[in-house]
């Protein structure tokens, strides 16, 4: 009784926490937008994340394992860990677009963890035999620390898609030409005294478009190259957990099979960008591409299929 009532606590405080930090980045956003993150932000943050890994930490006092048995856990460590690489980012490049960008999923993965999964998913239990190894801790905790660090470089690179498309179809450089050829027109001495503002607006935009091309691009590339790796240590882990327990290294389980898709997709980008020297829309395109992949190696599959990793599935 008493664990239920701290965990229900708990996942109240991240969703109002989670909640009330994706409306702060909103808000400064829309009404008093710096680049240059704050205090305030990072605080935020961290508290988001120190509850979160609290829900972890109850769980697994309580369960006497690591909590990652079950879908639940598995999403509330996914968020922890879209937290985690979003604090990182926003330390080490001080840009407050991060939040703006990474917050809502990570509210929407919180939202679907408490309030669309079955009950009876979200309660702690044991671990069925297949689990019960030390592999547990090494293989799952890579794979959804790969996931959430491929989820937010692929994030990155939808949002770089998205801009560089707003700014080549509605530039504000053909909106500053329209603009001082209708005031080169009239002769109230007003509005031409306005021109020179116009001139300032225009080169923020291009500034602007140029920051999103090159930063956005260059963190998408960073993020997906530290989330590769651990995807590469978290399919050979398994692959030798897999050998222990049935016997095989690979035996075309659906899971498998989309994880390899998953490595397969992000190999593509990275050789792209390492080897063909790509960069801007044509990787972008590859990363958005892997995002979807993602989600249906991490959720889709387990709505949908079902195989030696059964223990995930949801029931239909």
């Amino acid at each position: 009784m008493i664990i239920d009532n701290l965990e229900n606590i708990l996942r109240n405080t991240s969703f109002i926490s989670i909640f009330s930090t994706m409306l702060f980045f909103w808000i400064k956003a829309c009404f008093f937008y710096n680049k240059k993150t704050s205090l305030i932000e990072t605080i935020l943050l961290i508290f988001c994340n120190i509850v979160f890994s609290l829900i972890l930490i109850v769980r697994w006092v309580f369960s006497n394992h690591f909590p990652l048995s079950n879908l639940y856990e598995s999403l509330i460590f996914l968020s922890w860990g879209l937290l985690l690489i979003l604090i990182l980012l926003q330390v080490k490049t001080q840009e407050s677009f991060l939040g703006i960008i990474l917050t809502p999923v990570i509210l929407f993965i919180n939202t679907f963890a408490n309030f669309s999964l079955p009950l009876d998913m979200q309660k702690a239990s044991a671990l069925v035999p297949a689990l019960q190894s030390n592999w547990l801790m090494m293989h799952v905790t890579v794979m959804i620390l790969s996931y959430a660090a491929l989820i937010a470089g692929s994030l990155l690179s939808l949002t770089y898609l998205i801009l560089t498309y707003l700014f080549n179809n509605y530039s504000f450089s053909k909106k500053f030409k329209n603009f001082k050829q209708e005031f080169e027109i009239k002769t109230e001495p007003q509005l031409k005294s306005f021109s020179p503002n116009l001139e300032e607006f225009n080169d923020l935009a291009i500034e602007t478009n140029l920051f999103f091309e090159s930063k956005i691009d260059n963190l998408s590339y960073r993020t997906i190259g530290i989330g590769f790796p651990l995807l590469t240590i978290g399919i050979l882990s398994g692959a030798v957990w897999a050998n222990e327990t049935w016997g095989s290294y690979w035996s075309w389980d659906p899971k498998e099979t989309w994880a390899l898709i998953t490595w397969i997709v992000y190999a593509i980008y990275l050789h792209s960008r390492i080897i063909k020297g790509w960069s801007g829309k044509k990787p972008a395109l590859i990363a958005s591409f892997g995002f979807l992949i993602i989600w249906i190696c991490y959720l889709g599959v387990n709505i949908f299929g079902k195989g030696l990793h059964s223990y995930g599935w949801i029931e239909s």
